[in-house]
């Protein structure tokens, strides 16, 4: 591609959605004192609940300066003392280990002190009228749900959140440690944090009276709830596509940069993560005001209508297909890995499933490659010892052990768990994945050193527990590179079968078409990417949805509720040959 045309703000317009959002604290205070006078009650207490990482001080300020509480509170004291909060959530923290844990069954409740939140209660119920205003974690605990006028929810995307870690801006839960490692805090928020802040958001999202956000503090927005339902019942009856994010890593490359018009000031792009619904943004226009949340909102919100029910009734609200870009044109090869077998990650961190994946060329250089299995007749004694021998200075020999394999643009190369690989330098990987994505055991990162300065953590322990020996080179050529079957063809289109491995639960089907196509999510959510041409339209046979045009190298997703669309040439493609990879979860 010679110009940039990939969309890295793409928006859901609302249905009726004008009216219905405001930016700005005054106008935000404005329609809470409206909402709050439309009570004709002598006392409302109105709640603004938060998620993790906000700047709850801030939103409480600007809040009682424009709404002039008879009493505004901060939830922060009514928490469990910091001592007593670290042996809560100690176990789930991997002890030293400085990036994995274990995934954690608390419930923010535990997090509180009962007699503080009573002291808090007391005050509250000594305001015999006006407003009594509580902003924070835990603002719909600190006051009962029948008592509670006003439930307002001020949400954080993952992804901005991890920056405010980055920038010594937020601390992990119910403690202040803002000025910790960026590292250890994103740990602690993956294994506990989040999980327990997305239990309570999601007892809670039936309740909201408004969604407050305040991703860009200087521009904060709000719209009423019933509006933000209407447009997540709209989403999930259309294809979307999540707001992007771009991240530079030690082996990043310069072709992202061009394609999605980033700054070019930047050293490198190594990721471009669009379809990473745990970590993504959605972005929703009501008329004039873009509201930003995350994306996992809409799967929390109407999972069954997104995934489909037998993918619902296998993974519940979790959205279970990961796509990816990893940019390594100008750069280098990705660290030496290998993601743990299922019983693995069950026993070791308390996941449910893996991350098995694949790697899907969307470009590569004349000396693009692919590191994928052990070579055939290695011994696996001299090949530990050489990796230990590595982490302490030494060097590792990756190309006596591990095949190295030519890659060239629409190449699948096929992972499944307990595959010793990794990317080469100069290519565009599309990474098709399960999204139990933080589980990668690096083994060897070629001596080099971390963006920070420091050696990236290696987990040779873990990674060696999970190697799978017997997957040496004809195997790999045999199982795992470009499986590529026909399935069906009609006129100006073909579709084909590239894998996944049978170890994999999710199926990927190619098809090329200069000509309209039908596809069909069969109940089940399909996740796709145009992997050929400039622009192609997505259309419903039925017209039931308004067409959506995509770009090259974007990824859209199709809600399992949409059932029948079309796909065809469009714009600058049109009467040329395009390409979809689509994802979907096998059911039987």
């Amino acid at each position: 591609m010679n110009k940039a045309t990939y969309d890295r703000f793409p928006v859901i317009h609302a249905p009726e959605g004008a009216g219905h959002a405001v930016e700005g604290w005054d106008a935000i205070a404005s329609q809470l004192l409206q909402a709050i006078k439309q009570r004709r009650e002598s006392k409302t207490i109105a709640c603004i609940e938060c998620y993790l990482g906000l700047d709850e001080t801030e939103i409480l300020s600007e809040l009682a300066r424009r709404l002039h509480p008879a009493l505004s509170i901060g939830t922060a004291p009514a928490l469990a003392a910091p001592e007593q909060i670290e042996r809560l959530v100690e176990p789930f923290l991997g002890g030293e280990d400085p990036v994995f844990g274990f995934m954690c069954n608390l419930k923010l409740p535990q997090f509180f002190d009962v007699s503080r939140i009573a002291a808090l209660r007391s005050r509250i119920a000594a305001i015999p009228r006006g407003v009594v205003l509580i902003v924070g974690i835990g603002a719909a605990l600190v006051c009962p749900a029948a008592e509670c006028g006003l439930l307002v929810y001020a949400d954080l995307a993952r992804w901005p959140a991890q920056n405010r870690f980055r920038r010594n801006a937020a601390s992990n839960l119910g403690i202040d440690n803002r000025t910790a490692d960026a590292g250890i805090q994103y740990k602690r928020a993956f294994f506990v944090d989040w999980r327990v802040c997305d239990r309570w958001k999601k007892s809670l999202i039936d309740r909201w009276d408004f969604l407050l956000d305040v991703h860009d503090p200087q521009h904060p927005k709000l719209v009423d709830a019933p509006a933000l339902h209407r447009a997540l019942r709209h989403a999930v009856t259309r294809p979307i596509r999540l707001a992007p994010f771009f991240d530079p890593g030690p082996w990043g490359g310069q072709w992202m940069k061009r394609l999605c018009d980033l700054d070019r000031q930047t050293p490198n792009f190594a990721w471009c993560f669009d379809c990473v619904p745990e970590e993504n943004s959605l972005l929703l226009r009501f008329g004039a005001v873009t509201i930003e949340m995350p994306s996992l909102n809409l799967v929390f919100r109407h999972p069954q209508l997104l995934l489909g029910e037998k993918v619902h009734g296998r993974f519940g609200d979790e959205f279970p297909i990961r796509f990816d870009l990893l940019d390594t044109m100008g750069g280098g090869n990705l660290s030496l890995q290998v993601h743990p077998l299922t019983e693995y990650i069950q026993n070791e961190f308390g996941m449910h499933y893996t991350q098995d994946e694949s790697y899907y060329l969307l470009d590569a250089g004349d000396d693009a490659s692919v590191y994928l299995g052990l070579k055939s007749g290695i011994d696996r004694t001299e090949m530990i010892r050489d990796l230990h021998a590595a982490q302490s200075g030494g060097a590792f020999a990756a190309e006596r052990y591990v095949n190295r394999l030519p890659a060239k643009k629409h190449d699948h190369f096929l992972i499944p768990a307990g595959t010793v690989h990794c990317s080469g330098k100069n290519s565009l990987v599309l990474e098709i994945s399960a999204t139990p994505y933080i589980f990668t055991f690096k083994m060897w990162d070629w001596g080099r050193l971390g963006l920070d300065g420091r050696p990236r953590p290696i987990h040779l322990a873990h990674g060696i527990a999970n190697i799978q020996w017997e997957r040496t080179t004809e195997y790999v050529k045999q199982q795992l590179v470009n499986r590529v079957i026909l399935c069906a063809e009609g006129v100006g289109w073909r579709e084909e079968s590239t894998g996944l491995h049978e170890r994999e639960f999710i199926e990927t089907r190619r098809h090329w078409f200069s000509a309209p196509v039908l596809h069909d999510t069969k109940g089940g959510v399909n996740v796709l990417n145009l992997v050929e041409g400039e622009e192609a339209i997505i259309e419903s046979p039925t017209g039931a949805f308004e067409p959506m045009i995509v770009h090259y190298a974007e990824t859209f997703i199709v809600p399992a509720a949409v059932g029948a669309y079309l796909i065809r040439p469009y714009g600058p493609s049109s009467g040329r040959t395009c390409a979809t990879i689509k994802a979907f979860v096998r059911t039987c």
